[in-house]
């Protein structure tokens, strides 16, 4: 255990109680003498009035509750073929007001759950809101009608992780979208919904609406999901369209105007005619932006973009040899919650225990929880053929998951059905002169981020295509697919339209 010379208030202070905020408190008070780290945490409510307890986006009103609906729609989906399995399963409804109870039931247990975890490892948790006075000094604002209570403390190192929040439309009754701060908590049912964007949280959102029969338009004003493999965003918005999900593709939401309970929401290309729809729930979708308005951190010299993200060195430090920040506060740091935990993990260690090890930014897995589920490592398709020009080979299958091949819908359905039988796919991209190692992995299936989980780690200890082809897949499951690919973009052959299922594999 590290001996504090107690010079100041705490050893460390970290500003921002989500996930990755708590990661790096915990870690730290392992190595240091009791209530030497303080925890700052304070919800400013949404636009709507939107709030929550301890723990941040994801436990509040992201990962957590997002993934829990996303679970629901899965299940109400999966209704409507349950009689193929023998299973009766009439007169199957969706109840938004107990799914919403019980999902909130939920977040505030763990809520209650971080705030008894501090305690037990002696750290130190302030509701309040942290502003820099000086380099090592904190001011604590407790809120309205607690202004009693606020004070300044001190410390000799201080962690910024404080993430981000929503961004909200500009335009003339933008007031009256939610966000993803608000559509969590939403006692009325949503009704007829209006989601513009077309990131991954407005396609998440939308996706477990329309899974739990809700009507759903997505106003889009580019391309979905900026950023990832296209051949697999196209896949995805051909499922989720053919699902029911109603994309307006090269718009942008003009004006909305309250209607009694409803919202009528113009949209329309720049240069082209309107179109007026009335709507019972508008949410916006439209990116995030880090909270670093207010925190002081210009007054003492830390160094910022022009979005307000704190550029940071591979020791997570910024320019101030002190303050450090972690997650989606950083210039160009993957937005994900396990990211913000490794990493404040990883720099509490080198802080008050002598570690040497660094955050490795590379090879990390995500998912996007659409309704078909995407799992990603690496590259895309597009930026491997920008970063190895040339020297890309590409392995391509697309298959049906033995799980779907009872679906035998009513004949009215029957060609969106035979269209799912090919709706999984997967990409695998390797650079040719090094042995064909893997830099680009993509699964479009179920349990994305169950089977995408393991070959990241593969990734991380160089992977190449031979080390997928002698590995054994698990029979049956939709990850042995990649174990068996054979079919590459450079040999010109076509996939299969019918579809390999996975009780297939064993025969190829």
């Amino acid at each position: 255990m590290m001996v504090s010379p107690h010079r100041y208030d705490y050893d460390l202070i970290v500003i921002g109680g989500g996930s990755g905020g708590l990661a790096t408190a915990k870690k730290a008070a392992e190595h240091l003498p009791a209530n030497r780290v303080c925890v700052l945490d304070y919800i400013v409510p949404s636009p709507l009035g939107s709030t929550w307890g301890l723990g941040g986006t994801c436990v509040n009103v992201g990962c957590i509750p997002k993934k829990l609906m996303h679970t629901a729609s899965i299940h109400h989906e999966n209704n409507h073929v349950a009689r193929n399995f023998g299973i009766n399963s009439e007169n199957v409804s969706v109840n938004w007001e107990t799914l919403r109870s019980n999902v909130q039931a939920h977040v505030k247990k763990i809520n209650k759950g971080q705030e008894s975890s501090l305690r037990s490892e002696n750290v130190v948790y302030e509701n309040a809101l942290g502003t820099f006075t000086d380099p090592h000094t904190v001011a604590l604002n407790y809120g309205p009608g607690n202004e009693g209570a606020n004070k300044s403390i001190t410390a000799a190192k201080i962690v910024v992780a404080v993430g981000g929040r929503p961004n909200t439309l500009a335009i003339p009754g933008g007031e009256h979208c939610l966000t993803s701060d608000d559509i969590f908590q939403k006692e009325a049912s949503p009704g007829k919904i209006c989601v513009v964007g077309a990131g991954y949280v407005a396609l998440e959102i939308a996706g477990f609406m329309v899974g739990l029969g809700f009507d759903v338009t997505i106003l889009v004003r580019s391309m979905l999901l900026r950023g990832f493999d296209r051949e697999v965003v196209d896949r995805i918005q051909t499922y989720m369209t053919r699902h029911g999900t109603k994309f307006v593709v090269g718009v942008n939401p003009t004006k909305i105007e309250q209607n009694g309970a409803k919202f009528a929401v113009s949209y329309g290309p720049t240069d082209g005619p309107e179109t007026t729809e009335e709507f019972d729930t508008v949410l916006q979708g439209i990116g995030r932006s880090p909270v670093t308005g207010g925190l002081g951190l210009e007054a003492v010299g830390v160094e910022m973009d022009r979005k307000g993200q704190i550029i940071t060195d591979k020791f997570e430090c910024t320019n101030v040899s002190h303050i450090y920040a972690i997650g989606d506060v950083c210039v160009d740091k993957p937005e994900l919650t396990p990211v913000a935990v490794q990493a404040g993990k990883m720099l509490a260690d080198r802080l008050f225990s002598n570690s040497v090890f660094l955050m490795d930014y590379d090879t990390i897995a995500t998912t996007v929880f659409t309704p078909i589920e995407y799992g990603a490592i690496g590259f895309s398709e597009e930026d491997a053929e920008k970063q190895f020009p040339g020297d890309c080979e590409v392995y391509i299958n697309e298959f049906a998951p033995l799980e779907w091949t009872l679906d035998e819908l009513d004949p009215a359905k029957q060609a969106a059905w035979l269209e799912d039988q090919t709706a999984s796919f997967v990409k695998v991209i390797c650079v040719k002169s090094q042995d064909e190692r893997i830099v680009g992995f993509h699964y479009v299936g179920p349990n994305a981020a169950e089977v995408t989980q393991g070959f990241s780690l593969a990734m991380r200890l160089g992977a190449t295509k031979q080390d997928l082809d002698m590995t054994v897949g698990i029979h049956p499951s939709c990850a042995e697919m990649l174990t068996t690919l054979k079919i590459t973009k450079s040999s010109g052959i076509a996939l299969k339209k019918e579809g390999v299922a996975a009780d297939e594999v064993c025969a190829t």
